[in-house]
């Protein structure tokens, strides 16, 4: 198989930079990742974490090396706001990518299909409830919005009563992506009682 593959519904589980072929630095690919393999599956997720719409590379970084930590699937809802193969996002997950469970989906339909029965729960300032009053479980979906726009406003009220927010002083508008999706996931496995 050709070491780069077209992006597009297939399910990625792929190593960033360990294509035969490596891209030069700061090269865009145009939807092309460097693929290990279709089919392996490296753990059975704890949590999902979905990052919906995100825009900064190196946010996606840090959720993804947060997901490794814990043992999470990282799902990412197209548009993004980068390339996958993008220096920045390979430099925050550091070598921990390869470790990563992780999917890209082209749109919110699409994770909807992939994760079917299962509990989400969405991220949000406008929220009422607090992370901390939820009662996680095991394959619980986390779903975090992007950096600016935060989740559709559509989302949030068609889901009102499985949103949370974590709170903050209002001199802060919102916490930093991937902190505040640290800050939720370890919540998540302090209630799951997860030990590893």
């Amino acid at each position: 198989m050709h070491p780069l593959v077209r992006v597009s519904n297939i399910r990625l589980q792929c190593i960033l930079g360990e294509a035969q072929t490596q891209p030069k630095v700061g090269s865009r690919l145009d939807g092309y990742l460097p693929l290990r393999s279709l089919g392996s599956v490296k753990y059975e997720p704890l949590f999902h974490v979905v990052l919906h719409e995100p825009q900064i590379p190196p946010n996606a970084g840090n959720v993804g090396r947060t997901c490794v930590a814990v043992g999470a699937k990282l799902w990412m809802v197209r548009p993004l706001g980068f390339d996958v193969s993008d220096h920045q996002l390979r430099r925050a997950g550091l070598d921990y990518w390869k470790h990563l469970e992780w999917e890209i989906v082209e749109n919110w339909q699409a994770l909807i299909e992939r994760l079917p029965e299962r509990r989400f729960w969405y991220f949000t300032k406008r929220a009422r409830r607090v992370y901390t009053a939820a009662e996680f479980r095991r394959g619980d979906v986390l779903v975090f919005g992007s950096e600016t726009q935060g989740l559709p406003a559509a989302m949030i009220q068609a889901h009102s009563d499985s949103t949370l927010r974590i709170p903050n002083r209002p001199q802060v508008r919102s916490l930093n992506l991937s902190a505040a999706a640290a800050v939720v996931i370890y919540e998540a496995v302090r209630q799951v009682g997860a030990e590893f």
